[in-house]
């Protein structure tokens, strides 16, 4: 079935978990039934895409953290096949390069570990309604920022205090600052490498 039909025609989601931690992955897979969604468990990111080759499904919820090929490496080779999937990240570390992955591949939402099944319940609802809003145009939903958790970033041999992307809207602001400080406010060059418009970085700071 194509996706967009298949995504449109399923009145409950069904939700591919791929995550090595057995008790999260168990738990998840006993309150998303609950919550109005069909999971399924894989514990490696080359079981998740055995079993998507024999049935595709409407939400993958993505560990970063996973044996062998680690979970941005899956999301690279996912997003090849399955361009319109809603994707939530769950990840015990951030980091820059994450953060800009999930961007560019357009993921509903960056949750860090440990997170709260309401967080969990939020950012699948967003997943759905990006499966109602599919062909609409529209930019994926991200949930408000809860502010900034800090670490250090290296920077011409000196080091810089910036946050730990915990959200998606997080991230984004993490990107831009960043590009910002390396072209010294230059929101036109900041925008050329972060590879989007300047209407797109305005859109992200005003958010």
């Amino acid at each position: 079935m194509h996706e967009l039909q298949r995504m449109h025609s399923n009145p409950t989601p069904t939700v591919l978990i791929v995550e090595d931690e057995p008790r999260m992955r168990d738990l998840l897979l006993e309150v998303l039934p609950d919550m109005g969604y069909q999971p399924s468990g894989v514990k490696t990111a080359e079981e998740g895409m055995t079993v998507l080759q024999r049935q595709p499904t409407d939400i993958v919820m993505l560990d970063l953290n996973l044996p062998v090929m680690d979970g941005m490496v899956f999301l690279d080779r996912f997003r090849q096949r399955w361009k319109q999937t809603p994707v939530i990240i769950m990840t015990g570390f951030g980091d820059l390069a994450s953060a800009q992955n999930a961007i560019r591949h357009r993921v509903v939402d960056f949750l860090t570990k440990p997170c709260h099944l309401g967080e969990i319940e939020e950012a699948l609802g967003r997943a759905r309604e990006h499966l109602n809003r599919i062909g609409d145009g529209d930019e994926i939903a991200t949930k408000p920022d809860k502010g900034p958790v800090q670490h250090d970033h290296a920077e011409n041999g000196g080091t810089v205090s910036i946050p730990v992307p915990t959200t998606m809207t997080n991230a984004k602001r993490l990107l831009i600052d960043d590009a910002l400080r390396r072209h010294q406010g230059n929101r036109t060059a900041a925008a050329s490498e972060l590879r989007i418009s300047r209407r797109t970085l305005y859109k992200w700071l005003g958010q």
